[in-house]
């Protein structure tokens, strides 16, 4: 037996306990909420992985059974968020029959979720480690708000098919309403960490307008 013979199958059983003594879905969450402590706390490239072992509450060597890196971590945690709310939007957009009342619906949960500050962090933080990680912001991206979007441009298709919306360019519609259900806010939060919350009743009121402004452009007798 040759000694890269004898390496291949130490290295395969390594992994394989990795992943058989990394499958506890509560020690993961557990893991997962330390870390997002730890990010939001301290910052991602502040926080060491010694900072998420101690807002977790287990031991180093756990930690590295679940996540590698500080990286991992974090893509764990972005999918994880992303995943429920892709469940979710996909939920409420299946009547293509009351377009308005279903975008309406779909921005206001769009709204909530953008401008929570989990996802302010998220989106601060790729941005920040973009320069030097630009696979990870095209993963956000790709995985995240174009998935999302995608979703949407299926929508609008089906509701253009049943006649209650005449959309030329549905991929362009479908960009202009996620940008218009957080417009004048979502910058402002963005940008200035000090700005106020914006309230359920400033956000409901954007996206209303929002609906109000894309049905008018869209909706049947628009044009």
């Amino acid at each position: 037996m040759t000694a890269s013979a004898e390496v291949a199958p130490t290295h395969s059983l390594s992994q394989d306990r990795r992943a058989a003594a990394g499958e506890d879905p509560a020690k993961r969450r557990q893991i997962l909420e330390g870390a997002r402590r730890a990010f939001v706390g301290l910052g991602f490239d502040a926080a060491s992985m010694n900072d998420v072992v101690r807002e977790a509450g287990v031991s180093k060597s756990t930690l590295y059974v679940y996540f590698r890196s500080k990286e991992e971590l974090f893509r764990a945690l972005i999918e994880c968020e992303r995943e429920a709310y892709l469940t979710e939007v996909e939920a409420l957009l299946t009547d293509p029959g009351e377009p308005a009342e279903t975008l309406r619906r779909y921005g206001r949960r769009l709204a909530r979720l953008v401008m929570s500050p989990e996802a302010m962090h998220a989106k601060r933080t790729v941005i920040a480690v973009a320069a030097r990680m630009p696979e990870l912001g095209r993963e956000f991206y790709r995985h995240g708000p174009a998935r999302g979007l995608a979703l949407l441009i299926a929508y609008f298709e089906k509701a253009c098919a049943a006649g209650t919306l005449a959309i030329d360019d549905v991929p362009l519609a479908a960009a202009q309403f996620v940008e218009l259900s957080t417009a004048g806010i979502l910058r402002r939060r963005f940008f200035d960490d000090e700005a106020p919350p914006v309230s359920d009743a400033e956000m409901a009121h954007v996206v209303d307008e929002a609906v109000r402004l894309f049905m008018a452009g869209y909706g049947l007798g628009a044009k």
